[in-house]
């Protein structure tokens, strides 16, 4: 039987060597994460900011989607599409907030969201009003397809929705966003 002496002789112990390996790996998906952020954060934000109709609303709901991702980030970065993920737990966060928000609100207290115009200076400038228009559901395919570009497929995913539902949703909301725009 091996002592503890004899596991220093070769090399450390067996549970010196298990937290060696747990850093290296730990390092390697920090490396991951910081990859990923760096090439998808700007993204979500903005998508985050379309979808909700609120650039600050927007970046916090993405800060908050990437700090899960991250606490997770062993899990998340085996999905299919860890940027659906965040865009979801994004939304889903700052859906939470707003109904929060609402219920804690005064009747008369105004207050109007951030103006996305000066944030999103690429779109065309009756898009916004359109966007905010539209159901929060609409709004989510919407940005989830054409800005974030994913597919029909993703957006499933990435909603936790049905496909069908995916496509009934942005045939209406292409409809409805047709209507305003004309």
């Amino acid at each position: 039987m091996a002592t503890a002496r004899d596991e220093t002789r070769a090399g450390g112990s067996a549970h010196a060597r298990a937290e060696a390996v747990d850093r290296a790996g730990a390092t390697k998906a920090n490396d991951s994460f910081e990859a990923f952020f760096a090439a998808q954060h700007e993204r979500i934000a903005r998508s985050l900011a379309l979808a909700i109709g609120d650039e600050h609303l927007g970046r916090d709901a993405a800060a908050e989607g990437f700090t899960r991702a991250l606490q997770r980030w062993r899990k998340v970065s085996r999905y299919d599409n860890p940027t659906g993920w965040v865009y979801r737990v994004g939304l889903n966060w700052a859906r939470s907030r707003a109904r929060k928000t609402r219920r804690e609100a005064a009747p008369d207290a105004g207050g109007e969201p951030t103006d996305l115009r000066a944030a999103m200076p690429e779109f065309d400038p009756r898009l916004l009003p359109a966007l905010k228009q539209l159901s929060d559901d609409h709004r989510a395919v919407i940005v989830g397809r054409f800005y974030l570009d994913m597919s029909e497929a993703e957006l499933a995913e990435a909603l936790d929705i049905r496909p069908g539902t995916v496509k009934s949703r942005l045939s209406r909301a292409l409809a409805r966003l047709s209507e305003l725009l004309s």
